[in-house]
């Protein structure tokens, strides 16, 4: 089924860039078929591996080699900005091949935000259609794990910026729910970042879909859409207002609140009309969707104040849109790495929302409470060095039968691994404190 895609390893030499779980899994790909074959890997970290055909590239110049390789496997996340490629080497990982040789129909979704929502509908409709159907991708299963059963497979597949900046080919179905400035220091810069969301289009055929956010201007005014060869659907969060289904469908389901949201819905349903999945199905993935975590999650209720983590809301309008959805927000946690996001338009409307708390982390929080001082905001704010104090003062000020709702606006590297680690200390605290 993907012999092509073994035949790819089999001459050159490669080298495997990063290894976390996507490298583990490239490197146990290759051993399968070539258990001798001589690679070599290259991380930051130490590696400890019992194999004698590997070489060991690691430290702070582990960077330094990749031109003397014919195939470089980069994982996620390691930036090749400040390096030099070699047009004798190949830059490639996963998701490409996945795309370049996995026989299979195969559905992407990108966007700075709402894919994983978006990703998990589809998948949920797909699946109560009866189809044979596996969800991944960067929502947590490496690409590679789903090479064996794509017999009659629909492959959902949640794709960032850092899968899609190699992709010489792209899905069948291809979804981008929105781009905002994000990941700046990865690409030096907003058209780096655009220019690998993009190739999730880029290299569609006729037969094939582009979905899109018709709502956001500035997203449209990035994309050529004249060198778009496949069919173009734009998709708008007001479809509720002349369709009555999808209006239903934006009831079914109390974990799907808000706009953002319900243009989720609507992504989703376009999507897998794409591939002929009746209403019927469509309504039912819909109803069997479950939270997902950090998302606008809901920890729970003590003390007469309910708290929600919406940890991976790393960009302003995220934020934004989880106060409007959540309506009874009367207490804002925020704040996190600064990487040189313009907060001015998210400084305006945290001046004029109708949260009464405003609770800035480090180091941008600090920053922003700075700002809104100087244009007289006359909110409750209090800048803190910690999240036990942040969800300490909550409990103080955060009226009851109101929201404590925990949504950074930044990223959590400058004090936590991931957005994962900071949403669950922050609903830890929450329990902890409250109980």
């Amino acid at each position: 089924m993907y012999q092509k895609l073994v035949e790819y390893f089999e001459k050159p030499s490669v080298l495997i860039l990063g290894f976390g779980k996507e490298g583990q899994s490239t490197y146990s790909f290759i051993r399968r078929f070539y258990p001798d074959k001589k690679i070599a890997i290259a991380d930051r970290r130490e590696i400890k591996i019992d194999d004698e055909n590997v070489e060991l590239l690691t430290g702070e110049n582990y960077l330094e080699h990749l031109n003397d390789f014919d195939i470089v496997m980069q994982s996620p996340g390691i930036s090749l900005r400040d390096v030099q490629i070699d047009k004798t080497t190949e830059i490639t990982g996963q998701m490409d091949l996945f795309l370049r040789f996995a026989e299979c129909v195969k559905i992407g979704i990108t966007g700075t935000k709402g894919k994983t929502t978006t990703t998990t509908l589809i998948y949920n409709i797909v699946k109560a259609s009866g189809r044979k159907c596996a969800l991944i991708g960067n929502i947590g299963v490496p690409v590679f794990e789903s090479l064996d059963d794509t017999d009659g497979l629909t492959a959902v597949i949640e794709m960032s910026c850092h899968q899609l900046e190699f992709a010489k080919k792209s899905p069948h179905v291809s979804v981008m729910t929105n781009i905002y400035p994000e990941h700046l220091d990865h690409y030096n810069g907003f058209e780096g970042y655009v220019n690998a969301k993009l190739n999730i289009v880029k290299n569609q055929s006729e037969s094939d879909y582009f979905i899109f956010n018709d709502d956001q201007e500035e997203m449209k005014s990035l994309i050529d859409f004249s060198g778009i060869k496949s069919k173009i659907l734009p998709v708008s969060r007001y479809e509720e207002d002349k369709d009555e289904f999808l209006k239903h469908l934006t009831t079914l389901n109390e974990n799907l609140k808000g706009y953002h949201t319900h243009q989720d819905i609507f992504f989703a349903v376009n999507a897998a009309r794409c591939i002929g999945i009746s209403d019927e199905a469509i309504e039912e993935g819909i109803k069997s969707f479950s939270p997902i975590a950090h998302r606008m999650e809901k920890v729970g209720t003590w003390k007469e104040i309910t708290f929600y983590n919406d940890s991976i809301a790393t960009i302003p309008h995220a934020v934004m849109c989880a106060v409007s959805a959540l309506e009874k927000v009367d207490t804002l946690i925020f704040g996190g790495l600064d990487r040189g996001i313009d907060y001015s338009s998210f400084i305006t409307d945290l001046n004029s929302c109708n949260v009464s708390n405003l609770i800035g982390l480090p180091e941008t929080g600090g920053k922003i409470i700075d700002e809104l001082k100087k244009l007289g905001c006359t909110k409750n704010m209090i800048v803190v060095d910690t999240m036990d104090e942040a969800v300490e003062n909550a409990y103080k000020f955060t009226e009851k039968g109101k929201i404590c709702l925990f949504s950074p606006a930044a990223s959590s590297y400058n004090r936590y691994r991931n957005f994962e680690e900071k949403g669950n200390h922050f609903k830890d605290l929450a329990k902890q404190l409250g109980e």
